[in-house]
């Protein structure tokens, strides 16, 4: 099974993992390339969700026949992370339906008082043989009902204000 519900579990919501930003992921300028955010991101929510939630994507697909696919992005590029930089990333399911997931990743400094990126993926649910759009069976909707931030209006946010929020809230988070 590559999930399965534990009743009355509390589910993580807003899974964080420390990394060093590698010398061989950065351009001259010694930035983390803008490309590579996506593979910071993307290996995170892997680790994440299979540590926190015994969730396994490679039974999913091959037990179902059945994954996401991105469909679309949106990032902003605040500040540089920066090479041998330790930094935080956060990762949480900010929306769901019967076909489509929005994850949202932001990455700070190491005390998570400066934010450096914030990227929302948008993605489909899809039968990996036909390559069609399909509805996410019972077992999904579960796993994707225990882990989503419940208090979410995604279709009432705006990505520039979230970006502020997501300041204002490290900025609340030092002074604390």
């Amino acid at each position: 099974m590559f999930f399965e519900r534990i009743p009355d579990k509390e589910y993580p919501k807003e899974p964080e993992s420390r990394v060093i930003i590698r010398f061989q992921d950065c351009d001259p300028l010694q930035h983390l390339n803008n490309a590579k955010y996506f593979d910071y991101y993307f290996n995170a929510r892997e680790d994440q969700v299979a540590k926190l939630y015994e969730f396994n994507f490679g039974r999913l697909f091959r037990e179902l026949g059945q994954s996401w696919v991105v469909y679309q992005h949106q990032i902003a590029y605040v500040r540089p992370a920066m090479v041998s930089e330790w930094v935080r990333i956060t990762s949480r399911l900010i929306f769901f339906n019967e076909d489509t997931i929005v994850t949202e990743y932001f990455m700070t400094d190491d005390s998570r008082t400066q934010l450096k990126n914030v990227l929302w993926v948008t993605s489909k649910y899809i039968d990996v043989r036909s390559g069609q759009r399909v509805v996410h069976p019972p077992t999904v909707m579960d796993y994707l009902a225990a882990t989503c931030l419940s208090d979410v209006d995604f279709h009432h946010w705006n990505f520039n204000e979230r970006i502020r929020e997501i300041k204002r809230s490290l900025t609340s988070h030092k002074t604390e």
